[in-house]
């Protein structure tokens, strides 16, 4: 996985984001984890859709269109449910209330920076 950092309409949010490059990656995401640290975050891309069958905690799930604009936010998703849009393309997976923390709302656009 390649580590970049997330921006929002150009401001450095601090959060660690972790991109999925191979479907083994994307397939296997947040499952065996414990927690989520809160500055860290799961990019899945070409990825509308993720469920949290078998995840041992809740997450905000961020669903991205092709230009990175949020298109849907589904906050506090709990263990054993599928969250999806017709419109996204890849999904960013957040600890729970991260978005809320963070100022996170439909229509943001995100970015991505690569980093050393």
């Amino acid at each position: 996985m390649k580590k970049t950092r997330l921006h929002v309409e150009g401001r450095d949010l601090g959060i660690d984001v972790f991109v999925t490059e191979t479907a083994c990656e994307r397939m296997r995401g947040l499952l065996g984890r414990d927690r989520l640290p809160r500055n860290e975050a799961l990019l899945l891309q070409r990825c509308g859709s993720v469920h949290t069958f078998g995840m041992r905690f809740c997450i905000d799930v961020l669903l991205l269109d092709r230009d990175g604009r949020i298109v849907a936010i589904r906050h506090d998703l709990p263990r054993r449910r599928m969250a999806f849009s017709l419109r996204a393309v890849q999904t960013l997976e957040m600890p729970s209330g991260a978005a809320r923390d963070h100022g996170l709302k439909r229509g943001d656009t995100l970015t991505f920076e690569a980093t050393p």
